[in-house]
């Protein structure tokens, strides 16, 4: 059966966590969806977890086991890389502690299928009113900071890199974004998009991005995301920018 939309989650050390029943009912419901779970050397019983889902979801979803544990850039670009084998119409990665309810999953979609030429929609954690944007304020403070530098380096008007939730269209441009290995690893978000501007110029990735103002975000307890990490995030947009952007500038 062809693959409409293919779904990576990386997992490390999420067998306490897992929204299990949350993945399962989506699924269920959402015939379109085939979800590929990445489980990262978990040491843990994250990858029986994984296992039990797949036998309640069936075919549609995959389990990816990596070892030893490489990080999450890494467990994308490995899950990316699965997905777009399947040859889907769609393809994207989401936070496994759906900080970002699959429930926003569908309007990630219908922007791809209303603007054929957008190839990828980032989910922004935008404070609107009438959304709930749950973020806790040192969080997010140091995240508009870093934001604000992501946006210099790319020389783009990108509100939020950092959203765990992305979505793309599959075709050779975006599967080429996941081909060599990343050289960050907390900041490859950026790094994704620094690769599409370098391959399409600045004019044509601008126009090939959609930023979509979630509804509903959820900071959720033991996120692994710590305010020190800030320093090594601003070493790595440099690393980036001398990499993939300093002859473009």
């Amino acid at each position: 059966m062809p693959v409409d939309t293919a779904l990576v989650v990386p997992c490390y050390n999420e067998a306490e966590r897992l929204p299990v029943a949350d993945f399962a009912s989506f699924a269920a419901s959402h015939p379109w969806l085939t979800l590929v779970m990445v489980d990262d050397g978990s040491v843990d019983d994250t990858l029986r977890v994984l296992q039990d889902l797949a036998q309640r979801v069936g075919p549609r979803c995959r389990v990816l086991a990596r070892q030893p544990n490489a990080g999450k850039a890494d467990a994308v670009r490995a899950g990316m890389q699965e997905a777009f084998a399947l040859r889907p119409r769609f393809a994207g990665y989401w936070d496994a502690d759906l900080a970002t309810p699959l429930q926003e999953l569908p309007r990630f979609r219908d922007e791809l299928l209303a603007h054929e030429y957008v190839d990828l929609v980032l989910g922004s954690r935008v404070r609107l009113l009438g959304h709930a944007i749950d973020r806790r304020a040192a969080r997010h403070y140091l995240g508009r900071v870093f934001a604000t530098a992501a946006s210099v380096t790319l020389r783009l008007p990108v509100y939020d890199t950092q959203c765990g939730a992305k979505l793309f269209r599959a075709c050779a441009r975006t599967e080429a974004l996941f081909t060599e290995p990343f050289c960050t690893g907390w900041v490859f978000d950026v790094e994704i998009l620094a690769r599409l501007i370098r391959d399409a110029g600045h004019e044509a990735a601008e126009r090939a991005l959609s930023e979509l103002p979630l509804h509903r975000w959820q900071d959720v307890a033991g996120s692994r995301v710590r305010p020190v990490d800030f320093a090594r995030a601003i070493g790595e947009l440099h690393r980036i920018h001398r990499r993939y952007l300093s002859r473009s500038a």
